[in-house]
This record gives C-alpha cells, structure tokens and sequence, in this order.
C-alpha cells in the first residue's frame, strides 16, 4: 500500500478560508459571506426574501452590489450598482427592474467604504464584466472612475481582488476573465490534465484549450465550423449565438473565429460551439500525443494514488 503524502501546494497560492454563513438555516435564503484576514462583507439573498432581509444593519452601509437574473441568451443577466445605503438601492430596483431574481452585495464590517470607494468598485466592475463578455449586462454605460489618492485607489483594488476570488464561489462567473497567458507551463503541478495544451480539430475546426478550473478555457484565433448539422443542441445553439453576437465569435467567410480567450462552462460545450455539433468534450479535446482529456484525466487519478 503506497504512503499517504501531502498534495503540493500551487506554487505562489496562499491558502484561505472562506465563511458562508446560512441565516436563516437554508442553502437558498439570505447568506453572509466572510473570508479569513479581510474586513468586506458578502451578502448573497434572493429577491423573494429581500423584504424581511433589508430590516438588517448590514443593508446601512456603503456598498457595490449585482442583479443576477436569466438573460435573453443562454448568458445570465447582471447590474451593477453603487449606494452610499445599499438599502435605498435595492428598494428602487425592487421596485423598476423586473429581470432579477437574486443578489450579491458588498460592504465592510467596519466603515471603511465611502462612498468614492463603492464608486470605483462599481466602476471597475462593469469593465471587468465588459470585457469578460459572460454575461449580458443592464448597464447603459461604464460609469466613470471617481477621484482618489494613490493610497484609496490601492486599498480599494485589493478590496476589489478580494471579491473577484469569493464571486465564482458563489457561482457568479461575470468578472472571470480567462486568458491563456495564465497557464503557459505544459502541465500543472497536480497532474496531466490541468493546463496541459489541449487540441479539437473536424470539419473546419481547429482550436486549442486548457481545462482549468474556471471551466475550459479556448484559445484566442480558434477556428470553428461555419454550419451547424440539425440534431445539435439547442442550448449549443444558444450558446454560439450569443457569442456571435458578443462579436467573440465572429465569421470570415470560412470559419467562425474565436477573438479572445473564452472559458466555456466545459469541455463538451467548448467542443460543441466550435465543431457545430453535439459533442463529448472528454474524447474531443486530446493533447499532443493524441491522448483524450477522458484518458489524462484518470491517469492523473492513477498517478496521485500511486
């Protein structure tokens, strides 16, 4: 029997604990989100329990906060916004906006958000969103940046880095921007699968990825098939439209042609929007070698039971 060993960490992570607490005892109703060494607040409610939720102090402070509903495509839909009293914000929109169905909030516990402060975090935000493109945003423009000392702007940005590691744990991937200059070692330390480069070629198709853990990540200037055969997927369908739309794909004449790095929520959707059909993405996607993401994928299981 092998001896059990400690996993390596990743080189430069630090690790940190992150706190999600139930309020009234569900996984579905008002929850407070705090992460180890940092002073912000989380707060996490759907918009059928905000009327009783926003009787709490937390709702008194300063605070950047997104609407999250379904969109028009297959991408969800978000707004950004900003109040000196995340109260009187979320009352209004209680009120006039119609598409969203949950929320996320933040604040500090310990007044150190202005109003500057949620401003800039509202600011930077809707940009991160914009040029994410994984979400469809209700926002009419980028507001702008207010002014701040160098020593605000520096605090505020850490504040703002926080919240982007807690956000894809609450399953809100809109400010996830995935670029492949993240992973440009040939394997990751964990094993085979993880950031090794990945290859899905057909019919016009030719594209590269990595399957990293804010979902497969395909490489900029991928080529797609321009056709699509009747029996694919309609939420594949949905899905290539909206990217289309977003100018993220776009068509040459030949191909459909991948504009930026874009991380699919897996493989088998990455394979599918690009080979224009329904597709396994663990078989599709192979590395150099020509061995499947299927196959890599319990070698590493192998590999770490060793």
């Amino acid at each position: 029997m092998s001896a059990a060993r400690q996993t390596p960490a990743v080189a430069g992570a630090a690790g940190a604990s992150i706190r999600i607490f139930l309020v009234d005892g569900t996984s579905t109703g008002l929850r407070l989100v705090e992460k180890s060494n940092w002073t912000g607040l989380g707060i996490v409610c759907p918009r059928s329990e905000y009327g009783q939720a926003r009787q709490r102090s937390e709702f008194d402070r300063p605070g950047v906060y997104v609407l999250i509903g379904p969109g028009v495509s297959a991408l969800p839909q978000v707004y950004i916004g900003e109040g000196d009293e995340l109260r009187s914000r979320l009352d209004s929109h209680q009120q006039s906006k119609d598409f969203w169905a949950w929320f996320v909030a933040f604040t500090s516990k310990d007044d150190n958000l202005n109003k500057a402060h949620v401003r800039h975090l509202e600011s930077r935000l809707v940009e991160l969103a914009t040029t994410a493109k994984r979400s469809e945003i209700s926002n009419g423009n980028i507001p702008t940046h207010p002014a701040l000392s160098e020593a605000d702007t520096a605090d505020v940005e850490n504040f703002l880095r926080e919240m982007l590691l807690i956000f894809p744990v609450l399953e809100v991937s809109a400010f996830q921007i995935s670029s492949m200059r993240s992973f440009s070692q040939p394997a990751h330390v964990f094993g085979a699968t993880e950031h090794a480069t990945l290859y899905l070629s057909g019919p016009e198709t030719a594209a590269t990825g990595v399957d990293a853990p804010e979902g497969f990540i395909v490489n900029a200037k991928s080529h797609g098939r321009l056709k699509t055969v009747p029996s694919m997927f309609q939420w594949l369908l949905n899905i290539r439209k909206s990217l289309e739309e977003q100018r993220i794909l776009i068509n040459d004449g030949k191909h459909l042609i991948l504009t930026q790095d874009y991380a699919f929520d897996s493989p088998s959707s990455a394979a599918g929007v690009m080979l224009g059909r329904s597709a396994n993405g663990r078989t599709e996607w192979k590395d150099a070698q020509g061995q499947t993401l299927k196959t890599l994928q319990a070698q590493a299981v192998t590999k770490n039971h060793e």
